[in-house]
C-alpha cells in the first residue's frame, strides 16, 4: 500500500507536506521571535512614557518650586520695602519735630533776648548794653526769617529722608531669596 502511494502524485504530495511542514516550523520560529521582539519594543516604549512622565512631573515640580520662591521672594521685597518705608516715615518725622521744637525753642530765647537786651545767659557775667543788643539785633540781617528758616530746614530734612529712603531701596535685592534686609545691607 505504501508502495502505490509512492508514484509521482504521492512523492510529490510528500514533497508537498514536507515543504509546507518546514514552512510551518519556519513561521512558527518567525512569529516566536517577532513576539519577543514586540515584548522588547513594547517595553522600551513604556519606559520610554515612564520617563517622559517623570521628565513632566519633575518640570511641573521645579516651576511649582520656582513659583513659591518667587512668591516667597517677592513677599520679603514687599517687607522689606514696607520697613524701608516706615523707618524712613518715622525718621522724617522725629527729625522735623525736633527742628519745630529747635524753632520754637529759639524763637523763645529770642524774644526773651529781645524783652531783656542785658540779660547774660550766665548770672556770673555783666549783661550786655542796650547798645550792644541792638549789634546783635543787627547780625541777624540778611537771614531767613524764623518761618521760613523753620521750612527751610523741614524741607532739608525731607530730601535728606528721600535720599537715604532711595538708597535703602536700591539696597534691597529683588533677586536674593530668603536672605532677610537689615540696615546694614
Amino acid at each position: 500500500m505504501i508502495l502505490r502511494l509512492l508514484n509521482s502524485q504521492g512523492l510529490a504530495g510528500l514533497a508537498a507536506s514536507a515543504a509546507l511542514a518546514t514552512l510551518l516550523i519556519l513561521q512558527k520560529g518567525e512569529t516566536l521571535h517577532w513576539k519577543k521582539q514586540s515584548a522588547g519594543f513594547e517595553q522600551l516604549y513604556r519606559q520610554s512614557d515612564a520617563a517622559l512622565a517623570g521628565t513632566v512631573a519633575n518640570y511641573r515640580a521645579a516651576a511649582g518650586a520656582a513659583r513659591a520662591a518667587d512668591q516667597a521672594n517677592a513677599a520679603r521685597v514687599a517687607a522689606d520695602q514696607r520697613a524701608i518705608n516706615e523707618r524712613t516715615a518715622h525718621d522724617f518725622e522725629a527729625r522735623v519735630a525736633d527742628a519745630r521744637v529747635r524753632s520754637d525753642r529759639l524763637r523763645i530765647e529770642g524774644a526773651r533776648a529781645a524783652a531783656d537786651p542785658g540779660a547774660g545767659g550766665n548770672p556770673h557775667l555783666p549783661g550786655l548794653s542796650a547798645a550792644s543788643g541792638s549789634a546783635a539785633q543787627d547780625s541777624s540781617q540778611g537771614r531767613l526769617p524764623a518761618q521760613d528758616a523753620l521750612i527751610a530746614t523741614e524741607q532739608a530734612i525731607q530730601l535728606d529722608e528721600l535720599i537715604k529712603w532711595i538708597r535703602a531701596q536700591a539696597k534691597v535685592d529683588n533677586n536674593r531669596a530668603g536672605v532677610p534686609f537689615s540696615a546694614t545691607n
